[in-house]
């Protein structure tokens, strides 16, 4: 898959594969998120997507493959920026063997964030006896000042910080009609509101690109619905781009300008919504080979 270098896509994943010993979760998948657009990742359960999101995120470091940000002027190597392993030639090459020892001291899935992407879980993670409005400023620890003597000194700049991340804050909450909310714990919320504070947590670390795994999982009809335009607004208005996993078939065919079919690690179909939902092969994955070729 090659990449325009004039208009290159903000995510590229070239030959992605992970091993768990003996098990190969993802064969070589490949696909590219552009800039500026609501992409999904869809297939049915087991199929390796949440593993997907684990390799962008750096919950896990890939057995083989690339994924570059092209952010900016700039790109990012997300697995590299991990760490990886040293090797006997690496000792013959300070410039190579001061690269491996920085990564491998500073590197880490923070570093993936501090590039450009965040994430939600498909389960809750939200620090529940923390107030609301305490749990976007936690996730702003790398954008604030966090010099100990600019803290103990109460500095000028440090102030500032501070006030920046707590209007931040109650910037993002008001965009998702949480604001009444900021004094509450986080607990307290009602589950569609959580899945709300959840995101707005994300995007609290400015992101390039957010990774939504099952945003409507758990929601009804009202609340998935309120949950698609938050996410086109999201694009609209405050140039994110997003990428989701997601079942709901209706939400992925409402908000996706593009979709990426998994089955058994691989991807089987990538397109737009409705090139894939006619796919024989996404067909065969979701309903049987034997359903499919009566439809």
């Amino acid at each position: 898959m090659s990449v325009d270098p004039i208009h290159p896509p903000l995510l590229s994943v070239q030959g992605l594969t992970m091993r768990f010993g003996g098990i190969v979760a993802l064969k070589e998948v490949s696909f590219d998120i552009r800039r500026g657009s609501i992409s999904a990742l869809i297939g049915p359960n087991g199929a390796g997507k949440t593993t997907v999101f684990n390799c962008l995120t750096g919950f896990y470091r890939a057995t083989e493959g690339a994924i570059a940000l092209h952010a900016g002027r700039r790109s990012v190597d997300l697995v590299r920026i991990l760490g990886e392993r040293f090797r006997p030639g690496d000792f013959a090459n300070p410039a190579l063997l001061a690269s491996r020892l920085y990564y491998k001291m500073f590197g880490g899935s923070h570093q993936v964030a501090r590039a450009g992407v965040a994430r939600t879980f498909q389960n809750i993670r939200l620090f529940r006896e923390m107030t609301v409005i305490e749990n976007l400023l936690v996730a702003q620890h790398m954008r604030i000042n966090r010099n100990p003597v600019s803290g103990l000194l109460r500095s000028a700049g440090f102030r500032a910080s501070e006030r920046e991340a707590v209007e931040r804050s109650y910037a993002w909450l008001k965009v998702f009609g949480l604001a009444a909310d900021a004094n509450r714990l986080a607990g307290e919320l009602s589950y569609g509101r959580q899945r709300r504070l959840e995101i707005a947590r994300a995007m609290c670390t400015g992101p390039r690109l957010i990774c939504l795994d099952e945003p409507a999982a758990g929601l009804n009809p009202q609340e998935t619905d309120e949950l698609r335009d938050l996410i086109r607004t999201l694009r609209d208005r405050h140039e994110v781009t997003v990428l989701l996993i997601e079942h709901d078939m209706g939400m992925v065919m409402g908000v996706s300008d593009h979709v990426v079919v998994l089955d058994h690690g691989e991807v089987i179909a990538e397109g737009t919504p409705h090139t894939v939902e006619n796919d024989p092969a996404v067909l065969t994955a979701y309903l049987g080979a034997d359903y499919a070729k009566g439809i």
